[in-house]
């Protein structure tokens, strides 16, 4: 499997953020990871990441422990948190160059630049300051970041989050190709993004998952029309 997760829990104080979930990815999915705003998504993403500890249970990408074996788990996964960390002050090739020598690409390093350049339609934008280009542009550098290493598995939190109409078809399309060869979870809000990308749905309410099926499967077990429908009935 890709992503393990197994009775994975995530306590704050006296909040249960994440309570005892368990579910796994295998290649080629893309999975859409639903849920009301503090359902637990984010937190779940960054433990699956390890930029967060868990509080029990486990997870494991690519057969590694996110907390025993953190270096090859985040060598073989790329993350796009909802809030994109870029640095503002250097340009869009410079901060490439800086993210490829994070992962230690060496000679690979032109040749990834350009590939992912090409891929996220950059190539306009490329020799401007971060902080200079537009949301949807600055989305794109992030996208762009986190393919950059070739990862196995892509974490994509909100990936289309201030994108234009076009720009939204253009990066869908993208994810949509990148999912025939890698493992990709996304969160979004955008029901119609989920039903033109995601081969399946997870569903978060309260920490606790309380759907993961096909979309059509869903919306048959709850007697539903649409995806929207059945998020409602399932998270009010």
């Amino acid at each position: 499997m890709s992503i393990k997760v197994s009775g994975l829990t995530k306590i704050y104080d006296t909040q249960r953020a994440v309570d005892n979930i368990s579910f796994e990815l295998k290649k080629g999915d893309i999975v859409g990871f639903l849920g009301p705003n503090g359902a637990g998504k984010s937190t779940t993403m960054k433990i699956i990441t390890t930029y967060l500890p868990a509080t029990s249970g486990a997870v494991e990408v690519c057969g590694f422990d996110v907390h025993e074996q953190q270096m090859e788990v985040r060598r073989r996964v790329g993350y796009l948190p909802e809030a994109n960390p870029l640095y503002y002050d250097m340009y869009v090739r410079e901060y490439l160059e800086f993210t490829a020598g994070i992962h230690e690409l060496g000679k690979k390093t032109r040749a990834r630049i350009e590939e992912m350049v090409e891929m996220t339609g950059l190539a306009k934008e490329v020799h401007k300051k971060i902080s200079a280009l537009s949301k949807g542009y600055k989305q794109r550098v992030g996208l762009a970041q986190a393919m950059l290493h070739d990862p196995e598995v892509l974490i994509l939190d909100e990936p289309t989050s201030g994108l234009d109409p076009n720009q939204i078809i253009e990066i869908r399309d993208l994810i949509t190709s990148i999912g025939k060869e890698k493992t990709v979870l996304l969160s979004t809000h955008i029901m119609q993004e989920v039903q033109a990308m995601c081969s399946r749905v997870i569903i978060i309410n309260n920490g606790k998952i309380v759907a993961n099926d096909s979309i059509n499967n869903l919306k048959q077990s709850a007697g539903k029309e649409s995806l929207e429908d059945v998020f409602r009935s399932l998270t009010n």
